[in-house]
């Protein structure tokens, strides 16, 4: 079993940037694929970046693309998404995800991933 933990979600103005983390516990050696999602207040939960240890990917949904970076502490079995330049459509409860599969990609809503956080809020003020 593996436990994620989101934290560093907060409030900030438009144009800020924000650090989130995703602390893992557990068997987190067999998560050889991790993301992150994110689920906005009445919409469908999306896929945000992932990294895939084992081929050393990465992906970036294009709302992201340019402004959000993935990327994971194994020392630490930690990963992180650095944000710049957020904007209000950023607002949303953040999730981190793992796979224990080598997988390269992940669906857009996270379909078929094996752990879950319980998520960390964003908030952007305009």
């Amino acid at each position: 079993q593996v436990q994620l933990v989101e934290s560093g979600g907060g409030l900030v103005q438009a144009g800020a940037s924000l650090s989130l983390s995703c602390a893992a516990s557990g068997d987190s050696f067999n998560t050889p694929a991790m993301g992150w999602f994110r689920q906005a207040p009445g919409k469908e939960r999306e896929f945000v970046a992932s990294f895939s240890w084992s081929s050393g990917l990465l992906y970036y949904a294009d709302s992201v693309k340019g402004r959000f970076t993935i990327s994971r502490d194994n020392a630490k079995n930690t990963m992180y998404l650095h944000m710049k330049n957020l904007q209000p459509e950023d607002t949303a409860v953040y999730y981190c995800a793992a796979s224990v599969l080598p997988i390269t990609t992940m669906s857009p809503n996270g379909y078929g991933l094996d752990y879950w956080g319980k998520g960390t809020l964003v908030t952007v003020s305009s």
